[in-house]
């Protein structure tokens, strides 16, 4: 598609001091203080905000920022499926899957023959645990760029599970304690261990339960998962999926001599590995890298591109170098540690 020069995006998407913000629909995306209206792509918390006086997002969205925030969540919640067009404003929205984690959603506006995606958080590998990352073919396309850099290059899952479980084998004395962002990293894991052909329990640290009990409550099967405060013996040759800020604390004390795994994409720089002290790196992101973020780009046909939060420069430059226009997007508040 080819921008239209009829109206500049700039004159009315912007950013503002809440965040990401459409004038023609009077709303924000994803914004990181209270306001009015937010359309919420999915429910990390650096994403879903607490205090809005109204939120659209999909039913699983919603349903996670209800366990994670209470009453906090919003004052007026519109749950919306993928793909369903709502007038807001003078502007069309409508949300489509990112395949980032359960419910995450690109943010579709169509305004005066124009479309602009944003595109929140997204990732184009295969996941189980989510709707998979669909391409909408659009004018401006506002990305991340947390993986933002040709170094980048994420391991194939099966790969990276394979590796945990040749070392549950060749260390069956001692616990496995793998590090994982509680919501989306953690139970995708656990799909993944299960195809894999794991069916032993997995023991999970108690900030992983509810959100765990949530997605098997949405239709989400993770088998066998039990809360570590359950356990009578140290878990010896078991798999204990923790935060990532669990590993090596003294919340781990109470497991067998634990073999610290973390899964992130951030695994790829051994540095950070070595800085933590993990011993078995994991590479599982669930961001697109290096060559799905450019594939991405191609395949939107964006003439404009805007990159949201990561390593912005990299991403603006080869764009430039792909014939797009394009720049950095400084929003507050987007966090990429915690993957």
């Amino acid at each position: 598609m080819h921008i239209s020069e009829r109206e500049p995006f700039e004159s009315w998407l912007r950013p503002d001091a809440s965040g990401l913000f459409c004038v023609p629909g009077g709303f924000h995306v994803d914004p990181h203080r209270p306001v009015p209206r937010a359309i919420v792509t999915h429910g990390h918390s650096d994403h879903a905000r607490p205090g809005h006086d109204a939120v659209l997002a999909t039913p699983e969205t919603l349903e996670i920022m209800r366990i994670r925030l209470g009453a906090a969540a919003g004052g007026q919640l519109e749950a919306t499926a993928y793909g369903v067009p709502h007038r807001i404003g003078d502007v069309t929205v409508t949300l489509v899957p990112a395949g980032h984690i359960l419910g995450s959603a690109q943010v579709v506006i169509d305004y005066k023959g124009q479309r602009a995606v944003v595109s929140g958080d997204y990732k184009r590998r295969h996941d189980p645990t989510c709707a998979p990352f669909e391409v909408v073919r659009c004018d401006l396309f506002i990305t991340e760029a947390t993986f933002g850099l040709p170094v980048f290059r994420h391991e194939p899952d099966a790969r990276e599970i394979g590796r945990l479980l040749v070392s549950l084998a060749d260390f069956p004395e001692r616990t496995h304690q793998l590090g994982a962002y509680g919501l989306g990293k953690c139970q995708r894991l656990i799909v993944l261990l299960r195809q894999a052909g794991y069916d032993r329990p997995i023991w999970l640290h108690g900030a992983m339960v509810s959100i765990s009990q949530l997605y098997q409550r949405l239709g989400i099967d993770l088998g066998d998962v039990r809360p570590v405060s359950e356990a009578t013996d140290r878990l010896a040759g078991e798999v204990v999926i923790s935060p990532p800020s669990a590993l090596g604390d003294r919340w781990s004390r109470r497991l067998a001599d634990p073999v610290t795994a973390f899964a992130s994409g951030w695994m790829r720089v051994r540095g950070r590995a070595r800085q933590r002290g993990v011993e078995l790196p994991l590479i599982i992101s669930d961001h697109v890298d290096w060559p799905e973020l450019m594939q991405t780009i191609e395949e939107t046909e964006a003439g404009e591109i805007w990159v949201t939060h990561g390593r912005e420069e990299a991403v603006v430059y080869r764009a430039r170098q792909m014939g797009r226009r394009a720049r950095a997007l400084a929003l507050v508040g987007r966090e990429d540690e915690a993957e």
